[in-house]
């Protein structure tokens, strides 16, 4: 955070001198504190995009202009990348502390409510979660349906029981698309990469990686792996195939798993983001040019241009009959829904594609997140210190932080800045320091030299609103805000690559 009372400007690595600082020891575990929103920049979702909202930030309840309230939405401790805007306002100037903030204008940001889990848990291969998303049961409905109708045609004495039958290829299939989605996760899990989980959705699943491979050759084979398994299935259900009679349900249910394994496989090996074959394509570039954001770039727009293929061309082969089906003059409603199809699809590509570019700028500018620049200078207060008190010694050092300490000078808790300005100012003499306090844990220590994925990763471990700095010689160097922490990840995305 800042250091100054209110400019608004990160403190220069060497502005402060250690003799300022107390000397923290290892403090009592104790509560802890809703915490401010982390950004985490990590995950790397493999066949799905992160959900995003537009929101407005709420005006500032923690002492800050446009400090968002403190709340931990992530079983992790962190919310979606895409709740960062690089184009939502923030203030750029902090009042002094114990200032009551101007409320900013415009839209006052709601209470976001928890996150859901991601569907409904179906157990834990390999340590990860797997969720079915509610949206699948709508496309497990409608396979239903289509593979029914098909399913009369070719096994008209099956009657309603057709159905059935359908629901359980709609079950195998998504149990397919599993497996195509854990190939990702072992592959990960082998290079020591986090996988948060693993869902099910409308348009095939998702596995929700938590770090970018560090070469371009995991890269690639950690894209490759899913459209591999998925070819392998194929050829598994096509030797099925030859073990049962033709024309019966045995025989219907592997042809269509096999087919079905294949279109997966071919389009997932398709040359462009989010795609596992953009990928690929993103691998070979960054291993060219030695640039990983060249890679990205690359494949992004050669996805964009596939996002534009489908929505084009989808309707047009399946008019001309190229797909197999028997070519149509007019228009009805099976064109109608492939149209839509083609544009559902060419949404999510096109859609992936932006997000891609967006979580490759959010990689590129993370280094610029450094704790040292971002603490404020705390000063020490006794326990039974009165607000009044502590606030007029903070004012005049030009600090924006409260460290409590003991007798012995160990720090012991954090002032919660929410809570100063939760009190009126004619009852700050009457209030201690200690009653606005939350005690420190192991976890609220950070190193003034963290910074980039280290640092964000820290916060999230430890979910809180503010956190101690400490210089590696174990010497107090400030009080780090999660919402500073925000405020200069937003920042830093708003600048051009």
């Amino acid at each position: 955070m800042v250091e100054s009372g209110g400019s608004g400007q990160p403190r220069p690595d060497s502005e402060e001198p250690a003799e300022r600082h107390a000397t923290p020891a290892p403090p009592p575990a104790a509560h802890q504190e809703t915490p401010a929103e982390v950004p985490d920049p990590s995950t790397d979702q493999r066949h799905g995009t992160p959900e995003e909202t537009t929101d407005e930030p709420k005006p500032a309840q923690a002492g800050t202009a446009d400090e968002p309230k403190p709340q931990d939405t992530r079983p992790a401790g962190a919310p979606d990348p895409a709740d960062l805007h690089p184009d939502r306002p923030h203030a750029h100037s902090t009042p002094a502390l114990g200032e009551t903030p101007t409320p900013t204008k415009g839209r006052r940001r709601p209470s976001r409510p928890p996150e859901t889990r991601g569907g409904l848990l179906m157990g834990r291969p390999f340590g990860v979660p797997v969720y079915v998303a509610p949206s699948w049961f709508l496309v497990a409905a409608l396979i239903t349906w289509v593979f029914g109708g098909q399913l009369d045609r070719v096994l008209p004495e099956l009657g309603a029981i057709r159905y059935l039958v359908a629901l359980f290829f709609a079950v195998a299939f998504y149990a397919s698309v599993l497996v195509h989605e854990l190939a990702h996760t072992i592959a990960a899990l082998r290079f020591k990469l986090p996988v948060r989980r693993i869902q099910l959705q409308f348009f095939g699943g998702v596995s929700e990686i938590e770090k970018e491979a560090e070469t371009p050759g995991r890269e690639f084979v950690l894209a490759f792996v899913g459209p591999l398994l998925s070819l392998v299935l194929a050829g598994l259900f096509y030797l099925a195939m030859q073990t049962v009679e033709p024309g019966t349900v045995p025989g219907v249910l592997l042809a269509g798993l096999m087919i079905s394994n294949l279109i997966v496989a071919i389009f997932n090996l398709l040359p462009g983001l989010p795609l596992d074959g953009g990928r690929m394509l993103r691998a070979v570039v960054w291993k060219i040019t030695g640039k990983p954001m060249t890679g990205t770039i690359a494949a992004a727009w050669v996805g964009r241009a596939l996002a534009v293929s489908v929505l084009i061309g989808l309707p047009l082969l399946t008019q001309s009959g190229a797909l197999g089906s028997e070519a149509e003059d007019s228009v009805g409603m099976d064109t109608v829904l492939d149209a839509l199809l083609a544009a559902i699809l060419a949404a999510i590509i096109w859609t992936g594609a932006g997000n891609s570019l967006r979580m490759a700028r959010l990689r590129e500018h993370l280094p610029e997140l450094r704790a040292r620049n971002l603490t404020r200078r705390a000063v020490p207060v006794e326990t039974n210190t009165p607000l009044s008190e502590a606030l007029r010694r903070a004012n005049d050092a030009g600090a924006r932080a409260l460290v409590v300490v003991d007798p012995h000078g160990e720090p012991v808790s954090l002032v919660r800045e929410a809570a100063i300005v939760g009190v009126p100012e004619h009852r700050r003499p009457w209030v201690a320091v200690s009653g606005l306090a939350q005690d420190l844990t192991e976890g609220m220590r950070v190193s003034a030299e963290l910074a980039g994925e280290d640092l964000l990763d820290a916060l999230r471990a430890t979910p809180a609103t503010e956190y101690l700095v400490i210089e590696e010689t174990g010497e107090i160097y400030g009080v780090l805000s999660a919402a500073d922490v925000e405020r200069a990840f937003v920042k830093a995305m708003a600048r051009p690559s």
